[in-house]
């Protein structure tokens, strides 16, 4: 008895489970990976959708990590304060960020992308693919650009230009804070060696 009222109290969640799982199409369809970065813009959730980006975004993300992340390091090693204090909490948020996921997170939150998608998605109106690119234009007519990426996941390619900005900035950023964190270094060790001033 006791295994009978477990079932039916666990099958309106499974069935619900099993038919929000089936109604999404593939992800390897542009329409797919559009109704999934949807759902993660109705949740507020920039990361859920960073896995329909295209590699080119991504691989940006993370360079932005690496190079925030290498600055910071510097900056904390050999720059004096207020500076020191100054960059390495503004960078504290991408240099610490566990992946690519969230620091595409962060930038979402800082360009308002969520909020720009949440006015503008709709429903599919319609679906041209041309090779590894695709458009989604919607019933708003907003259109939307994809690209096929390697592992057959449609991402999307709306954010990758300012993305790779940028990760150009933070690697421009990251060799002037080499530059001067050396120089910083070279100062220390002349008045380590020369305590006097002479």
């Amino acid at each position: 008895m006791l295994g009978l009222s477990l079932v039916v109290l666990l099958l309106p969640p499974v069935g619900w489970w099993a038919w929000s799982y089936l109604r999404f199409p593939s992800d390897r369809t542009p329409e797919g990976a559009y109704l999934r970065i949807i759902k993660a813009v109705h949740e507020g959730r920039a990361e859920a959708f960073f896995a329909y980006t295209e590699t080119e975004a991504q691989h940006a993300c993370f360079t932005i990590r690496t190079y925030r992340r290498q600055a910071r390091d510097k900056v904390l090693e050999a720059y004096p304060e207020p500076e020191r204090t100054r960059l390495s909490e503004a960078w504290a948020d991408e240099a610490l960020a566990a992946d690519g996921a969230d620091v595409f997170a962060l930038q979402a939150r800082r360009h308002a992308w969520v909020d720009r998608l949440r006015r503008d998605l709709s429903g599919i109106a319609r679906v041209e693919v041309v090779g590894d690119r695709a458009t989604i234009q919607t019933v708003k007519g907003t259109r939307y650009p994809f690209r096929k990426r390697d592992n057959g996941i449609w991402g999307l390619t709306l954010f990758t230009a300012a993305l790779g900005a940028e990760a150009e900035k933070a690697a421009r950023d990251a060799a002037q804070i080499e530059k001067n964190a050396a120089d910083y270094l070279r100062v220390r060790e002349r008045e380590r060696a020369h305590p006097d001033g002479g």
